[in-house]
């Protein structure tokens, strides 16, 4: 392990594998990145583009990496007065399923801040516009293969699109299903793997702990 892995004072757990933090420490992401020796782009397209790329290791030997490069994104914890949230099921064809999801979508508007690619997706997909945004979450959703990184905002003070400004859904969108459900069954839900969308599931579990007493530090 390199001396950037292990950290400043971090020491080995007395008696298993793996280091303790340092006095103070805070964990958490960081920023790294190993040096590219060679990169082609295979395919690219509108939606997505896929990298090969040739990285150096620390110690000096080489790894052959493939990146599905990704707009950001963004997704929506909708709550209504009662303590229930909105879910969608849509299709979802890679995997052969229609899965229960939250409102969401790419931050491909050029000059769109995340809260406001949040705001313009919950009038698209759910027709709803909402009076309070509050972070919930931040993930990236598969970096072993993409690059993607995700907002998640919880929504309230809800108000109903008016019927001339509603958005023509298309394609498997147009065959969208939308529920409202207690957040306590939409976790259990997600506890017991009946939802494994991973923006739903990170999404719903902080939308619980912030409900119940959890925030950012």
């Amino acid at each position: 392990m390199s001396a950037e892995a292990a950290g400043p004072g971090r020491i080995p757990h007395p008696e298993l594998p793996g280091l303790l933090l340092s006095a103070g420490e805070r964990l958490g992401d960081r920023a790294e990145s190993w040096p590219v020796r060679a990169s082609t782009t295979p395919y690219a397209s509108s939606f997505v583009d896929v990298v090969l790329d040739e990285v150096e290791t620390p110690e000096g030997g080489a790894l052959h990496r493939t990146t599905v490069r990704h707009d950001d994104a963004v997704g929506i914890v909708v709550s209504d007065d009662h303590g229930r949230v909105l879910l969608l099921e849509q299709y979802r064809h890679p995997v052969r399923h229609r899965l229960v999801e939250l409102p969401a979508g790419l931050l491909d508007v050029a000059g769109e801040s995340p809260r406001d690619a949040a705001a313009r997706e919950l009038a698209e997909e759910a027709d709803l516009v909402a009076s309070s945004w509050e972070p919930l979450v931040t993930l990236r959703s598969s970096p072993g293969f993409t690059d993607e990184r995700v907002e998640v905002f919880w929504a309230r003070g809800l108000e109903a699109v008016s019927d001339d400004a509603r958005t023509e859904r298309l394609d498997e969108e147009a065959d969208m299903t939308a529920v409202w459900v207690p957040l306590d069954d939409a976790v259990a839900a997600v506890l017991d793997g009946r939802i494994t969308n991973a923006l739903a599931v990170a999404g719903l579990l902080a939308c619980f702990a912030r409900a119940h007493g959890g925030g950012r530090a």
